[in-house]
């Protein structure tokens, strides 16, 4: 009875913690790598995810082609090899950087399944090394942030710069909590109706006034629609309307006759000859402005000359004595003789 429990007892403790069955006939199948990729005997085999068996051995095959170098039989149970059709595909994969390894086969789509003693086509493990290898970097370059964190949180924790004064500096502190408290008190006082912002929320005079603010422009807004006023009747007045489009008329036909070239300004802009002549004339009076600023004729000697311009100005005091003097004595300057003949 001892002797039957235990067996019972073992049963029981492999139907519960192993992966095989017991009454389940397993076949093995191959596939061939150019490296088992620290692969185990005893790692999972999983059908597109699924745990279908377990890897038998690992060993090299004595073959010298690339990609048939080592060879890994995998037991699985004889019922899963019509899962597996021909064109199925096996990999090294890993549950994460540093988990163990285990076979993957990618389901393929032939009709045909692998027979008892068949072979999977495998991918290169090459890839999957890179693969690793790119995350060892990455978690390299990880620790090398998480280093970078750790210091600046003892920075911080030490006080040192603005985030740290601000979490440890009692000064920040006092002022933060003041301004929290002159806040406090600007809400209370808001709330009193105390103030500019309190008034505008709690004083109902404000609040008519703006009513009626409000209640004038919508007045005036009715007026307008009404037609009434200036701008209403620009609104509403055809008359208007037709008046301001004829204007618009008009001046498109101003602008045809002038790049037509009729009237003076048309002519002006559009004549060649006029250009010139008003070109020539420019030029004229531009030479006789400058013979003016060089002294020549009796402008530009009026302007130069200062013994001219004395001569000028004492010439009108003298006209201006002379003038006051006659409105002063004209008798002096009038005379009448009278003679018979």
């Amino acid at each position: 009875m001892a002797i039957a429990a235990m067996v019972i007892l073992g049963v029981l403790i492999f139907l519960m913690t192993g992966q095989k069955s017991i009454f389940a006939r397993e076949v093995v199948i191959y596939t061939y790598m150019d490296d088992a990729a620290a692969l185990a005997t005893g790692a999972p085999v999983r059908l597109n995810g699924i745990l279908i068996g377990s890897v038998e051995r690992v060993e090299l095959s004595g073959s010298t082609e690339p990609t048939r170098v080592v060879r890994i039989a995998m037991s699985i149970p004889r019922g899963r090899l019509s899962q597996i059709p021909v064109d199925s595909v096996s990999a090294i994969s890993a549950e994460n950087v540093l988990g163990s390894k285990y076979i993957n086969i990618h389901m393929g789509r032939s009709p045909s399944r692998i027979p008892p003693g068949g072979e999977l086509r495998s991918l290169d493990t090459r890839e999957f090394e890179q693969v690793v290898q790119q995350s060892y970097n990455v978690v390299a370059s990880l620790q090398g942030i998480l280093k970078r964190v750790d210091v600046i949180i003892s920075q911080v924790e030490a006080g040192k710069g603005t985030i740290g004064k601000f979490l440890a500096d009692e000064q920040v502190y006092n002022k933060l909590l003041a301004a929290i408290s002159d806040m406090q008190k600007a809400t209370a006082a808001v709330n009193s109706g105390k103030g500019t912002i309190g008034r505008l929320l709690y004083d109902e005079s404000l609040f008519n006034d703006l009513r009626a603010s409000v209640q004038r422009l919508d007045s005036v807004i009715q007026d307008v629609q009404q037609g009434q006023g200036t701008a209403g009747k620009l609104l509403r007045d055809p008359a208007l309307y037709d008046e301001a489009r004829a204007t618009i008329a008009e001046f498109r036909r101003t602008l045809d006759e002038l790049n037509a070239g009729k009237g003076t300004a048309g002519r002006f802009l559009k004549d060649d000859a006029l250009y010139r002549r008003v070109d020539s004339l420019l030029a004229k009076i531009e030479d006789t402005v400058d013979q003016v600023n060089s002294g020549q004729g009796t402008l530009g000697q009026l302007m130069v000359n200062p013994q001219l311009y004395d001569s000028m100005r004492g010439l009108t005091s003298d006209l201006q004595t002379l003038i006051k003097d006659f409105r002063g004595n004209p008798r002096k300057y009038l005379r009448i003789k009278l003679g018979l003949f």
